[in-house]
């Protein structure tokens, strides 16, 4: 009797042997082989990832945002002299036209294609030819000595006007005494102006190419022929376009 429960009893512990050995990993049974500890990595049990960004230095950017701010607001409500140069700095940064078109240009230079927020049409390259092309065709009704500014140009009825050189567009709207107006801002700084449109086909930031339509001449009373303001802006001062671009 003793005998047949020892048996069991073997068998039992024996069963339970063999079930342990197969539900464990095989890391365990090699450290049992060789009685080292094995460590493994779980690829799928990661670290809590850092933050988007940290707490502690948006609030320290925060803070000097407004103190720069309250700086302001200081200075143009005190008119004390001594904040003049407060007032100046501040002004100057105000109204200084962002560079869109020769940040673009840079980067485009610096890693091949331009920026993601300055489309362009894909597969197409900058060009780097030093011409420019024509607005439009057609005859100079009023030269840029008679204004100081721009030109205004004869062309044909609905006549497409053209983009000088590539660049990114600053302005689309109506200004006083030209009408609706196209600007772009250039690599090099300087700006181009189309004026007295009769619409206009191109966005705000949009980028164009040399030769790319910005907008379609005004026509004149009697319809028959059409009539653009063209201008060319290098820093503070219009150039005179004949210079730039020959019409006649």
């Amino acid at each position: 009797m003793d005998k047949r429960v020892r048996d069991v009893r073997k068998r039992i512990e024996r069963r339970k042997r063999e079930t342990s050995r197969i539900s464990r990993p095989f890391d365990l049974i090699d450290e049992e082989r060789y009685g080292q500890p094995i460590v493994t990595y779980d690829r799928y049990v990661t670290d809590e990832k850092p933050p988007f960004f940290r707490k502690e230095l948006v609030l320290v950017k925060t803070f000097f945002a407004a103190c720069l701010v309250l700086i302001a607001a200081i200075a143009f409500k005190n008119p004390s002299e001594t904040l003049q140069p407060i007032r100046s700095l501040v002004k100057q940064t105000m109204t200084q036209e962002f560079q869109f078109a020769a940040i673009s240009k840079w980067y485009e230079q610096q890693f091949g294609e331009p920026l993601a927020i300055l489309p362009t049409e894909k597969g197409k390259k900058s060009s780097n030819s030093p011409t420019y092309a024509i607005p439009a065709t057609g005859r100079v009704l009023e030269k840029f000595t008679e204004n100081g500014q721009g030109i205004m140009v004869e062309t044909d009825n609905n006549a497409s006007v053209e983009a000088m050189s590539e660049g990114i567009v600053i302005f689309t709207g109506t200004k006083e005494k030209i009408g609706k107006t196209v600007i772009i801002q250039h690599a090099d700084g300087s700006e181009s102006w189309y004026g007295n449109l009769g619409t206009i086909t191109v966005k705000l930031y949009d980028f164009v190419e040399k030769g790319k339509e910005v907008g379609k001449a005004a026509n004149e009373t009697n319809g028959a022929k059409g009539v653009f303001y063209f201008a060319i802006k290098q820093g503070d001062r219009f150039i005179d376009p004949i210079q730039v671009v020959p019409f006649e």
